[in-house]
């Protein structure tokens, strides 16, 4: 059965005209088995459906079998469930297959790939540019100019040459659209690495006639990054999109930078320990720590800025980040498939330049939710409450919160202003969106509490 699109969804999941209906007992599925499996265990009147058998809150196969206009009478059953945070793999097999009721929500918008591959990510913010500069004029279209030149490979090769050529001796960066945790990176300056890898990938498509050309990124590699105590890093900065038709997204407070172990230099684009920061890679490094991790809270790393830049530099790099979260959102606004029924945490990844000027790197569908340290699990069971408290299966939000939990409502339908009187540093006037990444959360007693809880639960033998 077909489902009918809502264009009048707005909010978190509160139709025009109608209120949803209060649930005691939610029904939620998951394919990660990590820390977000302890949240939802923890989240009272929500019981785990362990039936893999049924692909949705109706079954598929019944749906398939009973016409465009059957419409089935709802039987509880083991395999049915409301919530399902899934992997995007389930999601590009099922989602055009199964019928979900008004109340149900799953972790991802059906064409979640706009904005976190990276080749349509770069594509949507050029359109969205050109598109600014027609609307509005160049000043406004150069508030899109956060992201490094880029050109997809191979059907941007003749383009990227061209470019190379008239910069010669800088550093560019190759990076596989679809893949993560640094897998398939590489840096080069010379155009025979680029070509070894050109000649590399017809030959295999030759071989595998069945197999698409794995597409690539080439970007201009960031030679200037802050560097902390000699060291590279990035931040991971966490947004919760609820709808995009209207635009409602949530900021998160918390977060973290993620350092090398090893200390940046040019000198060696071979080393992935001093050129990339994920985790994955990090962790292999010979000298990484495991208990101490790699990895700042972004509330230190605000302090230590405001330490060495003070107040109003700090204000005006996080306000040029609130730039970049909003403007990325609305580059894919018009081609994202605003479902009802979907939401999306997004990983945002952000390299800060010497200049502190911020740089998107990437979007990710899936960030991490496995912690590598006690304070990173306490971050992400903390932003994964609150994340549950946002999409409100049991029906509590009123719809007009500007803040639940970590979170505070950035964008609805047009910017948000803050309400505590905070002092405007940026210069643009008495308004003041509504973000306070890296301020301290007058919550972290509340979440602490949470996580302890979370850990003697897991302590606890069955």
């Amino acid at each position: 059965m077909s489902r009918q699109k809502n264009q009048n969804y707005k909010g978190h999941g509160l139709p025009k005209g109608r209120e949803r209906e209060q649930r005691a007992s939610i029904r939620f599925k998951t394919t990660p088995v990590n820390t977000l499996m302890d949240v939802l265990h923890h989240r009272p009147g929500w019981v785990e459906v362990k039936d893999c058998t049924s692909l949705g809150p109706r079954s598929p196969a019944v749906l398939r079998s009973s016409g465009p206009d059957f419409c089935p009478t709802p039987t509880p059953s083991e395999g049915e469930w409301d919530f399902y945070w899934c992997d995007v793999s389930w999601l590009r097999e099922n989602f055009d297959h199964t019928y979900m009721d008004e109340h149900v929500r799953i972790s991802h918008f059906r064409n979640h790939y706009e904005l976190t591959r990276k080749n349509y990510m770069v594509k949507n913010l050029k359109r969205f540019r050109k598109q600014l500069e027609r609307e509005a004029g160049k000043l406004e279209a150069a508030k899109c100019d956060f992201f490094p030149k880029t050109f997809e490979m191979p059907c941007e090769y003749r383009l990227f040459v061209e470019e190379f050529r008239k910069n010669p001796g800088i550093t560019w960066i190759m990076k596989p659209v679809a893949r993560s945790q640094g897998k398939g990176i590489f840096l080069f300056r010379r155009l025979k690495d680029i070509m070894d890898w050109k000649k590399a990938t017809r030959s295999s498509d030759d071989q595998k006639d069945d197999i698409p050309v794995e597409n690539y990124v080439a970007q201009h590699y960031i030679e200037n990054p802050y560097l902390i105590g000699g060291r590279k890093f990035d931040l991971r900065v966490y947004v919760l999109v609820m709808s995009y038709m209207p635009l409602r997204a949530w900021l998160y407070r918390d977060g973290f930078a993620r350092f090398s172990n090893t200390r940046f230099t040019l000198n060696s684009i071979d080393d992935q320990y001093v050129h990339l920061t994920n985790v994955a890679v990090q962790k292999t490094s010979p000298d990484y720590h495991p208990k101490k991790g790699c990895k700042w809270m972004l509330q230190r790393f605000r302090q230590y800025l405001a330490s060495k830049h003070g107040p109003t530099a700090v204000e005006t790099l996080f306000s040029d980040m609130d730039n970049i979260f909003i403007r990325s959102l609305q580059s894919v606004q018009k081609v994202i498939i605003s479902d009802k029924h979907c939401f999306e945490l997004y990983g945002y990844d952000i390299l800060i330049d010497q200049d502190l000027k911020p740089w998107l790197l990437e979007v990710n569908a899936s960030p991490s939710l496995t912690a590598s340290s006690q304070e990173d699990y306490e971050l992400k069971t903390c932003l994964l409450e609150d994340t549950l408290h946002i999409v409100d299966m049991e029906a509590r939000l009123t719809g007009r919160e500007k803040r639940v939990g970590g979170f505070d409502l950035m964008w609805n339908d047009g910017p948000v202003s803050r309400e505590d009187g905070a002092h405007d540093l940026s210069g643009l006037g008495n308004f003041v969106t509504n973000t306070h990444l890296g301020c301290v959360n007058d919550r972290k007693k509340q979440l602490r509490q949470l996580f302890r809880s979370l850990q003697g639960q897991k302590k606890t033998p069955n």
